[in-house]
């Protein structure tokens, strides 16, 4: 944890107008209230094309009794379900700090995501997977296959404008850090990215197996393919709903910044004519582009041990006013100069 110990003489000094602003840039994208709005949008999106998906799949599916479009209705429903979550996530992510949580309640987001993704793993992943394995156990046989193709084309239309909005999101994001855009949705702090771009990439995938299933059982006249490809949907759906699962218990027992993040947020410490050194250095997210700042740093010049205090709370003010920042703790290591 001995990063940032190099003077301040060696650090690059930030451009005049960002040293202006009201509060330091911490390399966390834009400010939370922007990428709040973006994710909003991220989500009702895909709900809109998730419902619409979701009513024409399940009459689909009661006109070609499909067992993979069986399988991806019950896909779109869980999405679209799931995309309520997601709302709710947003919302009581956003709410501001009280007493009993200083640090606010960004965390909520992973909690409410957690639940989007168990339900996904349920409704999508293991309907399916039953679904598929009971049409094997009883085979029955398909018909109207043109309704189906139909509504796999609408559906991927409808998917792929949700898929093409996370990533108009995730791209610029994921540049600012250095990322390429699958680590960047992976890395995020903001689950309600992750779970809208895994779901629309696994819809897709969805409807291209759909696809095989109905094409190879009109070919063939057997189920065989078409209850098969119920199944590869549902160890999809299975899938990516551990991954989501597995990354907000990471964020929900505490995670650290990525380095790249930790790495800016010393470079800008560094770049106030206050601080010299930054001898420690935590940061710990607490919510969607998030985090908290616990650190020591040695502040410039000679003061009496009064004057240093007042500085020091005046730096952790500072630091607060980034939108970035839930809250401030700095301690003065034993170098910074006092009398």
């Amino acid at each position: 944890m001995a990063d940032g110990k190099s003077p301040k003489s060696a650090a690059k000094r930030a451009p005049a107008d960002e040293q202006d602003r009201g509060h330091l840039r911490l390399g966390l994208g834009s400010t939370i209230a922007q990428r709040g709005s973006a994710s909003l949008l991220t989500v009702r999106v895909p709900l809109a094309a998730n419902l619409l998906v979701a009513v024409a799949k399940s009459a689909a599916t009661a006109i070609t009794r499909s067992p993979s479009l069986t399988a991806e209705a019950a896909h779109s429903w869980a999405d679209t379900g799931n995309e309520v979550f997601l709302l709710v996530a947003n919302r009581r992510a956003a709410r501001p700090p009280d007493g009993a949580h200083p640090l606010g309640h960004g965390r909520e987001a992973y909690v409410w995501s957690l639940f989007a993704a168990l339900g996904l793993f349920v409704a999508g992943g293991a309907v399916s997977i039953t679904h598929g394995v009971n049409e094997l156990r009883a085979p029955s046989p398909a018909d109207h296959f043109a309704v189906g193709y139909a509504v796999l084309g609408i559906s991927a239309v409808l998917e792929g404008t949700s898929f093409l909005r996370s990533v108009h999101q995730a791209t610029p994001e994921a540049e600012s850090l250095q990322r390429d855009l699958i680590e960047h949705v992976m890395a995020t702090s903001d689950p309600t990215l992750r779970a809208v771009f895994a779901e629309d990439a696994s819809a897709l995938l969805g409807l291209l197996l759909t696809a095989v299933g109905l094409a190879a059982h009109q070919l063939t006249g057997s189920v065989i393919p078409d209850a098969i490809g119920s199944i590869l949907i549902g160890v999809l759906l299975v899938v990516v709903a551990v991954l989501l699962i597995d990354r907000n218990r990471q964020f929900l027992v505490g995670e650290e910044a990525d380095p790249r993040v930790r790495r800016a947020v010393i470079q800008a410490l560094l770049n106030l004519p206050q601080v010299q050194r930054v001898t420690y250095l935590r940061l710990e997210v607490v919510g969607p582009r998030t985090v908290s700042v616990i650190g020591d740093v040695d502040l410039a010049g000679d003061d009496v041990d009064s004057n240093v205090a007042v500085r020091r709370r005046a730096l952790e003010v500072l630091i607060e006013a980034s939108p970035a920042v839930a809250g401030t703790v700095l301690s003065l290591s034993c170098r910074t100069n006092r009398r």
